[in-house]
């Protein structure tokens, strides 16, 4: 299964940092900005997750919400959340289920040395649960207020 723009996103379960189940389809009839990241605490993907935050109260007024993916357990989650003051859930996909669903989960080549990991990729989906866009290979800089930007064009 591929993930595809102009497709019905595919639903999934995943606990938050609260241990609690969280389902995509529970926020059918908002907009969501569906992101994957590598992992809590790192450099790069603190920078996007202060991203997120800092532009939050813009997504909920285009009644979108944010949900962050990453294999880390829920208690890194937690102190992740904690630490940044981060308003919105984090999900535990320690088994990477998810993360291949949505093709994200890559083999990865750092300094000579091969590993499985998530590829930072961001999807919106619409009230509808249909993919609307979908970024790949994200680099962080700038990347929060494209999505926005892509957001607010599409509900104007």
């Amino acid at each position: 299964m591929s993930v595809e723009v102009g497709k019905q996103a595919p639903n999934f379960t995943l606990k938050n940092q609260d241990n609690e189940n969280v389902s995509l389809a529970d926020f059918r009839g908002k907009n969501i900005v569906l992101y994957f990241y590598p992992k809590d605490m790192t450099p790069g993907c603190t920078t996007q997750a202060c991203d997120f935050r800092d532009a939050y109260e813009s997504f909920s007024d285009l009644d979108a919400v944010i949900l962050g993916v990453s294999p880390d357990p829920i208690e890194r989650h937690q102190t992740f959340i904690d630490k940044y003051e981060l308003p919105f859930h984090l999900l535990a996909d320690e088994d990477h289920k998810v993360a291949e669903a949505y093709d994200v989960w890559k083999l990865k080549k750092n300094f000579g040395r091969e590993y499985y990991g998530i590829e930072r990729s961001t999807f919106i989906i619409d009230q509808s649960g249909q993919v609307i866009k979908d970024y790949r290979k994200v680099r962080v800089k700038d990347h929060v207020q494209e999505a926005l930007d892509f957001l607010s064009q599409t509900n104007a």
